[in-house]
């Protein structure tokens, strides 16, 4: 790890994590390509039990809002959902699909957390790729405005509601700014 560089990880704190493609390409640019992260993404999020409060895959780089998974580490769950995509979408096997590294960001107040989804469901429209937010098919923005479902769960108000009314409670850890939850059915 190069000197500076430090990750606090393992305290409860929600993630602002993004990575990029291989010399920042539009990897990620075709129409299938965001469908096939959006699907690792979501198998990835069930086989580590980590929350995913908000996301964007743009055609180079992905911002994820996550929670820490209950299973193993947050690092090694990156490292698996990059090298899933990676081997899935990767055409050229001359060179990797994504970078290395990531960026990583705690994020500990309900503040940052909604400045984190704010930027992150706006960078297509600052980008130019659409007019609204809700224009961009492959960001959690959907989710929060209209509580649709898609692909990958997201943690918010209305699927706490939906639990809450199928008779599933979740227990928080931590702060309701950072949840890390299980699941405890019929208590």
């Amino acid at each position: 790890m190069p000197d500076g560089l430090k990750r606090y990880q393992q305290n409860g704190d929600l993630h602002f994590v993004t990575f990029s493609c291989f010399n920042r390409e539009p990897l990620l640019a075709t129409q299938s390509a965001p469908r096939i992260f959006e699907g690792t993404l979501e198998k990835v999020r069930r086989w580590y039990a980590f929350g995913v409060r908000g996301y964007v895959v743009m055609p180079e780089h992905v911002h994820l809002l996550v929670t820490e998974p209950e299973k193993g580490s947050l690092a090694r769950a990156i490292q698996m959902l990059k090298q899933l995509t990676g081997h899935k979408l990767k055409t050229d096997t001359s060179t990797p699909f994504w970078y290395t590294r990531y960026y990583d960001f705690n994020v500990r107040t309900s503040k940052k957390r909604i400045e984190k989804l704010r930027y992150m469901h706006r960078n297509p429209v600052v980008r130019g790729l659409v007019q609204r937010p809700e224009d961009w098919e492959w960001s959690s923005f959907r989710h929060y405005q209209t509580g649709v479902e898609g692909v990958v769960e997201i943690e918010s108000e209305w699927t706490a509601f939906k639990r809450e009314r199928a008779g599933i409670r979740f227990l928080v850890k931590v702060s309701p700014d950072a949840p890390t939850l299980s699941p405890k059915s019929g208590e």
